[in-house]
């Protein structure tokens, strides 16, 4: 457990278990806890870096705007930092953009991306979660005080006084709009995007994403020798807000990250 000094940053990470190492990225408001639930069956088989991004938990904020972009330059440049040319990635609804322009912006850096509860453009969320983040304001953090999320951030933030400003910050990235469908076509990093049957993505958007990263095209045939790199989860009886804790989460990418994908003939 330590901190790293990146673009400005001082970038907390926590190292946990041994073998390939695996980062993980949180959701918004959220810091490495998150993981917490699912740690001890991630570390059983990988090494977990897991990151507080810019501004959540114990990475204080700076004076830059919250950007997915800039986010993902701190986590290159942290690998870089730890001597990981080829980590894996698994990052959860804020965390997963994050992670998704980390592969955009650093090709060749990740072994392996895993994109929990996250879209690839900004209108793929619903319409009413699109409403609730585009709210999120000062008056927003007020409204929260009191909740888990505030009084872990009241414990464990450098500076905890600036929970209105990490809201602000966060409600000023989830109103620009971004659409990463064409760089998504692109990646070469094999990826396995995971959501919820209930999530605050619909069905119709996930299905895009997959078909973007080359999967649901065709039939695999009968010995599999078409079937896509990437991968789809749908994982049933959860939602965005419980996937990221439930025990299904690893049943379901361990096997990705831990065998070699079939390539297309």
């Amino acid at each position: 457990m330590s901190y790293a000094d990146v673009n400005g940053v001082r970038l907390w990470y926590e190292v946990h278990g041994a073998g390939r190492p695996l980062v993980l990225l949180h959701g918004g408001y959220g810091s490495v806890e998150m993981f917490t639930p699912i740690l001890p069956a991630l570390v059983e088989r990988r090494q977990v870096v897991a990151v507080d991004l810019q501004g959540h938990g114990r990475t204080a904020d700076v004076d830059r705007p919250l950007r997915y972009e800039s986010m993902a330059d701190d986590v290159a440049a942290l690998l870089r930092h730890l001597g990981l040319p080829e980590a894996d990635l698994l990052g959860y609804s804020l965390g997963g953009g994050v992670g998704l322009r980390t592969a955009i912006q650093h090709p060749g850096l990740l072994r392996r991306l895993v994109l929990v509860s996250t879209p690839c453009r900004r209108h793929g969320w619903y319409p009413e979660v699109l409403a609730a983040m585009s709210a999120q304001d000062e008056r927003t953090a007020e409204q929260m005080r009191g909740t888990p999320p505030h009084e872990l951030y009241t414990r464990i933030a450098p500076r905890p006084q600036d929970w209105p400003r990490l809201w602000a910050r966060t409600g000023d990235l989830l109103r620009r709009e971004y659409d990463w469908s064409a760089e998504v076509a692109a990646l070469t990093v094999p990826t396995m995007l995971v959501f919820a049957d209930a999530d605050s993505v619909p069905v119709s958007h996930m299905a895009e994403f997959f078909g973007l990263l080359g999967g649901g095209h065709r039939d695999a045939g009968w010995d599999g020798t078409d079937r896509p790199v990437a991968r789809l989860a749908v994982l049933p009886g959860l939602t965005h807000y419980d996937v990221v804790t439930s025990s299904a989460l690893p049943a379901a990418v361990l096997p990705f990250l831990t065998h070699e994908p079939r390539s297309p003939e």
